[in-house]
């Protein structure tokens, strides 16, 4: 793609921000017409992957430095980080779900496709695939738009098996080589995620990979956003937070469950990050609902 700077989103147009441990949201691409007009410009987003289901109309697609035609139905999914863009003709229109990487790192032991790679996949293939996929996100949609009571517990589930249907659909698939900071960025976010709790130093990691600790301190900061060894304190920090908010586990607990061989640091650690205790944000977030 031809800019020289890539602006970095929330949602396209919006600044990027911090998200919520159980982030997701949902709407459609001509919600935002009035920003793009049919045309978005190379973009990425920090820390928020992207499920986009082409519903209707026809386009063209850019992802990193390729790009291809399509036409409804049509779906991508695009890891954090990854560079994309898109221009639409009239009449076309999506359903893109956007989740966190906090809340897709508890939905990818639940999804067959891999989360560390961009995936575009576009034809008609087998005809009863794609009608599943679609009812499924149109769930999504709708249990978001409607937002009934345990919305936020049935809606990474709903997720997990539309990723999982875009794995299966029987369709033309375009392979996306990404670049290779952003694809070892994305290898490094897998490994923190199935390591976090056995508290490596960064030089595992490093060894791990294959890969020297100047490279992966690079990739770790344009693929997650800070260093090696803050992505893991981060990736800690979710895990508790989302024990917090969705589990009835002590403190003490969800220190030993989260790598922390001693509550007390546990507890330091935490107060630092979010200026009060566990118990006291546990406390706060459930009388506010869970929200942000």
């Amino acid at each position: 793609m031809s800019q020289t700077v890539i602006p970095e989103f929330f949602v396209y147009g919006e600044p990027a921000r911090t998200l919520d441990v159980g982030f997701l949201h949902v709407e459609t691409v001509q919600a935002r017409a009035s920003v793009h007009r049919g045309r978005v410009l190379a973009h990425k987003h920090p820390q928020m992957a992207q499920i986009t289901f082409w519903t209707s109309g026809q386009g063209i697609y850019r992802i990193e430095d390729k790009t291809w035609s399509f036409s409804a139905p049509t779906v991508s999914f695009m890891p954090s980080g990854v560079v994309h863009g898109f221009d639409i003709e009239p009449g076309t229109d999506a359903i893109v779900v956007s989740v966190a990487d906090a809340a897709l790192a508890a939905i990818a032991e639940h999804s067959a496709l891999p989360l560390d790679q961009p995936v575009f996949v576009t034809g008609r293939g087998e005809k009863a695939l794609w009608q599943r996929f679609d009812e499924t996100i149109r769930l999504i949609q709708a249990e978001y738009a409607e937002a009934p009571a345990g919305m936020e517990k049935v809606l990474p589930p709903l997720v997990a098996v539309a990723l999982s249907g875009i794995a299966r659909l029987d369709a033309q698939s375009h392979s996306v080589t990404v670049p290779a900071a952003v694809a070892l960025g994305g290898r490094l976010r897998r490994l923190i995620d199935r390591h976090f709790r056995d508290d490596w130093p960064v030089e595992r990691y490093v060894e791990e990979l294959g890969t020297t600790r100047h490279l992966l301190d690079k990739a770790a900061h344009q693929v997650l956003g800070s260093g090696v060894r803050q992505a893991i304190g981060e990736r800690r920090l979710v895990e508790a937070k989302r024990l917090l908010l969705f589990t009835i586990r002590t403190v003490e607990d969800i220190a030993y469950k989260t790598g922390f061989n001693d509550p007390a640091y546990f507890s330091r650690f935490f107060r630092q990050a979010e200026g009060v205790a566990p118990a006291a944000w546990r406390k706060e977030r459930l009388a506010l609902g869970g929200r942000q």
